[in-house]
Formats: structure tokens, sequence, C-alpha cells
């Protein structure tokens, strides 16, 4: 191509697209720069018939990366201490494209009773359209999930701390199960976002033990902001990336430069906005635990939640001893109060705002009905009316006054 003559082009147009102007090089900012592309351009047809992009030395066309989400999947390994990593539109398109990738017709997926909801309608209603069956499982029984683990069995997915109700299941005991029975597990890590503990390092000694695949919705604390829907995929085993990667291209999964570069600029923050949200909501956790309309308060770092020791065997050495857990925790308040009066609790609130997600920097409130949503009943968790609280970044004693006023004011009681 060197020896071939250049046109010069004679309309504007034209000299616009192939204008020959290239910035010089060695440009460098805090922030990562923003490549955009669905067509990549190559310098001859050899390039075109060499290049690879399975393991990433090389482009070839944007759904299947650039520069700027190389960039991203590189730092979400050192997060997680994973090798690999695939980045997918949401939290529950990481979710499904595991079990997409690793299950077939007459093959079986476990998943726990307090799984994500989402992930427990894709396994009753899509998966099964497809022929693969699917069981669920007292999280916070081991015997429980050995009964069920079974020939067909090719897919156990743990939870950590549960969704909503927040039990710390024994994950030890889990992960060391799938690894005898030669059961893959997957893990959904959203709340521990690599912060907690390491997934593919539970015992912290270089990786004896660890799970196959972490699922980890960045929407949440790589996001920080509310306003990116993304998820990640990880792993460290190189057959087991390779056949969900193939699976992701095939369903043609890709996401957006421009929420890439806002991952990529919230990330440095995540441990200092992680560990300030955690501290805030242990502030009003144990504050709520003082309350008489409140039964039960379920947060895994506090003594006596569900799976308290199975938190403090795998996150207390986090945090220089204090342990490591997520702005997040549901408390649940006297079965004498009706819906209609929690309602009004949630619906008072003004800096704890009614919306679904968390990890951001808005404190968010959302009211449950848990016995719609468990299949093995309502477990250790107290009878009652439960509500979620997930912390953001305002002030707890600000925080703490929005409660009481609303407490007092709904429940007719003191706030202490």
């Amino acid at each position: 191509m060197s020896d071939t003559p250049k046109l010069a082009p004679e309309a504007l147009s034209t000299a616009l697209i192939h204008h020959p102007y290239q910035a010089p090089g060695g440009f460098e900012a805090p922030q990562q720069p923003v490549h955009k592309a669905s067509t990549v351009l190559f310098p001859d047809v050899a390039a075109v018939r060499s290049r690879r992009w399975l393991d990433k030395s090389s482009y070839t066309y944007g759904l299947h990366g650039t520069p700027t989400s190389f960039v991203l999947e590189e730092r979400l390994c050192a997060l997680e201490g994973a090798r690999q990593c695939l980045l997918v539109p949401s939290g529950l398109s990481a979710l499904s494209t595991v079990s997409l990738a690793l299950l077939s017709a007459g093959d079986e997926v476990l998943l726990p009773d307090n799984a994500y909801g989402p992930n427990k309608d894709f396994a009753q209603v899509e998966l099964a359209r497809w022929g693969i069956g699917h069981q669920f499982y007292d999280p916070m029984s081991v015997d429980d999930l050995r009964s069920k683990i079974g020939p067909q069995t090719r897919l156990v997915w743990l939870e950590a701390a549960g969704s909503v109700t927040m039990e710390f299941p024994d994950l030890l005991a889990q992960v060391r199960l799938c690894k005898e029975r030669g059961v893959v597990c997957a893990l959904d890590n959203t709340w521990g976002a690599g912060l907690a503990f390491s997934p593919f390092d539970l015992l912290r000694d270089g990786g004896s033990l660890g799970v196959d695949v972490s699922v980890h919705a960045l929407t949440k604390y790589p996001s920080g902001g509310g306003d990116v829907l993304m998820g990640s995929i990880t792993t460290c085993a190189q057959a087991l990336h390779m056949g969900i990667k193939l699976c992701h291209m095939r369903l043609g999964l890709g996401v957006g430069a421009n929420d890439v570069e806002l991952v990529l600029r919230s990330l440095p923050s995540i441990a200092l906005r992680y560990h300030a949200q955690d501290k805030t909501a242990r502030t009003l956790a144990q504050a709520l635990q003082r309350q008489s309309a409140v039964v039960q308060v379920l947060h895994p770092a506090l003594p006596g939640s569900p799976g308290h020791a199975h938190w403090q065997q795998v996150c207390g050495a986090a945090q220089d001893g204090l342990g490591a857990a997520a702005g997040i925790f549901s408390f649940v308040l006297d079965a004498r109060f009706d819906q209609d009066t929690v309602d009004a609790f949630c619906n008072r609130l003004q800096w704890l705002r009614l919306g679904y997600s968390w990890g951001g920097h808005m404190s968010l409130v959302m009211p449950y009905d848990l016995d719609e949503m468990r299949h093995h009943g309502r477990g250790a968790v107290a009878a009652g009316r439960l509500v979620r609280l997930c912390i953001g970044l305002e002030d707890a004693a600000d925080l703490e006054r929005d409660l009481a006023q609303a407490y007092e004011a709904v429940f007719g009681e003191d706030w202490v």
C-alpha cells in the first residue's frame, strides 16, 4: 500500500472524511480516552486475516472490544482478583449470560431461595422453556444444597449476602461442596463488590479456594452514580472464560463507550464510597435495633443477624479486622403493623427516597412482601413487614433524623 499514489480529494465531503491529520501521541491524563467504534479500520487485507479478538491482542470490531473497554475489564480483574473479564449491558444480563453459556437441555441449575428475583425468574421461565431444570435450595443449609446436587446439576448459583434478607451463607462450605461434586459455582458478588472479600481467594492464601465465576452488577458500587446500567463476568479458568466469551459474542452483547467511561471515572473511589456507606449503614442499623417497633435487623455485620458467623469468617479480616459489609440492610417491623402503615412510613421519609438499585450517592428505601418472594418460607427472618434501606453518601445524623421523624409520626412511638 505504501507504493500506491495518494489520491487528492476534490470534494469537501471526501476531504473531511479522509483528512490525513493524526494528533501526536504521548498525551496522558488521569482519565482514559473514550474510543467509540462499530467499524475498526485495517491497514491492509493481511491485517484483516491475521487479527484475533479472542485474546484481546488486537481489534476487529467495536462489539469485540476497544481500548476503553479493555482497560475497564482489566481494572475489574484487579478489583475481583480475576484473570478475565467480560462486560455486559446489566447485572441481570451477566447472570443470564452465564446460565446460557453453561447450561444445555437436560441440565439443571440450583439457586439459593434468597437469590436476586429476576435470576430466579429467568430459571423458572426462560431456562425451563429450553428444557433446563432448576431447584431452589435453602441458602443457610449446606446439607440441603448437598441433597439437591444430582447427576444433571451443571451450575450452582451462590449469593452472599442474600438479596433483600441479607442472610450470609456458609460460603466456604458451599464452594467446597461444589468443588467436590465437580459442579461449576457462580457467585453474584455485587454485594461484596471485590472489597468485602475476594471471590477467587476466599481463604486469603493465594487462591486455594474460590468460586469459578463472579458476576457483578457494575450498576451499583463501581458506577456509584445511579446513572449507569452495566454488568461484568469475571473468571480465572481460561477454558471456562472462553466458553462464556463465545456465548457472549453470539448473543451480540456490548456496552456503550460513554457508560464505560463513567465506570472508569468512578472506580478509583469505590473503596472510599463502599466503606463510608458501610459505616453509615451500621450506625443506622444499630439505631433501628433500639426501636421497640423493630423486631429484627438483617445486617450481616451485626451479631445475631442470620449468618453473622459466616460473614465474620469470610469478611472479618477486611478493614483491619473490622470486617467489610455493603451499605445495605433490611429490618422487620412488628407484625401488628399492616402493610398500609409500613407504606406510610416509607412515604414519609424525605432523604431516603423510594427507588430500586443501590450503591449510589442517594439513600433509598423499599418495602417488600417477603412471603411472595420465597419458596422455602422465611427461614430465620422474623414475622412482620420487611423494609430495605440502601444507604448513600448523606450524613448519618441527617438520615437518622429522617428515620426518626417518620417513625414517630407513623408508629406513634418515641425514637430512642
